[in-house]
């Protein structure tokens, strides 16, 4: 494999492998609020605008980074007293007490309106900050931090699209499985070694989640069930506690930055902690987990990439098709045996759907993590669900191709009413 398709694989995983802090979607929301507030010159006194329907489903119920309190509105609030747009996906990153307690009398105050509406992107912000003599209007769209316009008292200022925060206005060529495997064989160590940074931070949010019960502390009832006999303390066991205990943290608001994938750090969390649990396990060498990471993340990616960035499927599973992959690799070196694990997920959780961002998030990790370690189990006996069964074809990428094409063509409709159901809903801030 050449230098130059070397380039391709490494520029995909600086463009989607990204540290962000808390929710990316609540904290998009509070980086359009601080972009905002940043050109103002003066005290923020109102916000108001739209996000897309998307964008709603999966900001309104989730725990805000830093505090207890949930809340679009809110997002934007403490993006106002808090936020810092230069860090991008860790905007709220260093969030006190008092600024949230601002936040929360902003809202209180009716001074936050923001409402949804149905746009063609997925990913849309359009909010505006006034204050006593300014006022300032920022539109992001597509991806989390990519700011397309942006107005000072309706005056367009100028803007530099090579720091848009996550580089996700850079097209890429879409990569197979296979040519992601003949990467990470091949790769000089010293090009990838970066990726372990995905390890050190979603690691240090495993433990956060272990040493308090943020969200539903899913893992905390795994491993009571395990002291008290009732689970084993084996391999799979370890696995679903270390990786659902960094989704707890993540998604009950825990003050610690994960490394996401393709702009969810839920996704980035399932194509890490298995690899990480099954590598040490193995007492795998750090080029061993280096090759591995990077192959999990790569493969989540290149499954996502397929499909629309938010949708009704729930991207955790794709992202532990990427794990699917990584620990296949660490048991087998075998492509063969990575591309049926993957076609084995796509045929056992294909249809879990997302119904916004929130506790039991951990839930669905729990669920497709379980379902990667299992189809990797088959797949090294041999063991790959037929080509007659369901949405499966005999080749690996045609089966993913066939999952995009329900997310592309049928789930739309699905999405809709999920958005429907949950406007149906109080919206409105908790804490």
């Amino acid at each position: 494999m050449s230098d130059m398709h070397h380039e391709l694989f490494i520029q995909w995983l600086n463009k989607e492998v990204t540290p962000a802090l808390g929710c990316t979607e609540p904290v998009a929301i509070a980086f359009a609020a601080a972009t905002a507030c940043q050109h103002l010159k003066e005290p923020c006194i109102s916000i108001h605008g739209f996000i897309s329907e998307n964008l709603y489903k999966n900001a309104m119920g989730v725990t805000i980074p830093g505090t207890h309190c949930s809340g679009i509105a809110t997002a934007a609030a403490v993006g106002v007293y808090g936020g810092d747009p230069s860090k991008g996906l860790e905007t709220l990153k260093g969030l006190t007490v008092a600024q949230i307690e601002q936040a929360l009398e902003m809202v209180n105050q009716g001074a936050v309106n923001i409402t949804a509406s149905d746009t063609p992107d997925f990913i849309h912000i359009d909010l505006t900050a006034t204050s006593a003599s300014n006022h300032c209007r920022v539109v992001i769209k597509k991806s989390h931090t990519r700011i397309t316009e942006l107005y000072v008292n309706d005056q367009p200022v100028e803007l530099n699209h090579a720091s848009d925060q996550d580089a996700n206005s850079v097209a890429l060529r879409n990569f197979s499985i296979q040519e992601a495997f003949d990467f990470i064989s091949h790769v000089p160590l010293e090009k990838i070694t970066f990726i372990l940074e995905a390890a050190r931070l979603n690691g240090a949010l495993s433990e956060e989640g272990r040493k308090k019960g943020y969200g539903l502390d899913i893992n905390g009832t795994l491993r009571g069930a395990i002291s008290q006999g009732l689970m084993s303390n084996d391999l799979l066991s370890r696995i679903l506690v270390e990786t659902v205990a960094a989704s707890d943290a993540r998604m009950g608001g825990a003050p610690v930055t994960a490394m996401s994938n393709f702009g969810s750090g839920n996704q980035g969390i399932t194509a890490t902690l298995p690899v990480m649990v099954v590598a040490r396990e193995q007492n795998a060498s750090q080029e061993e987990l280096a090759r591995a990471m990077a192959l999990s993340h790569l493969v989540a990616i290149s499954i996502h990439a397929r499909y629309t960035r938010l949708s009704a499927l729930c991207a955790a599973s794709t992202a532990a098709m990427g794990a699917a992959a990584g620990m296949a690799w660490l048991f087998t070196r075998d492509l063969n045996v990575i591309q049926s694990a993957v076609i084995n997920m796509v045929s056992d959780v294909s249809g879990i759907i997302c119904d916004g961002a929130s506790n039991s998030c951990a839930m669905k990790v729990s669920t497709v993590t379980m379902s990667a370690f299992k189809a990797v189990m088959m797949a090294r006996l041999g063991t790959r669900v037929s080509d007659h069964d369901g949405i499966v074809s005999l080749d690996a990428e045609q089966t993913i191709n066939n999952l995009s094409r329900l997310v592309v063509k049928a789930m739309p409709s699905t999405d809709k009413e999920i958005i429907h159901i949950m406007a149906e809903k109080s919206a409105h801030s908790h804490c």
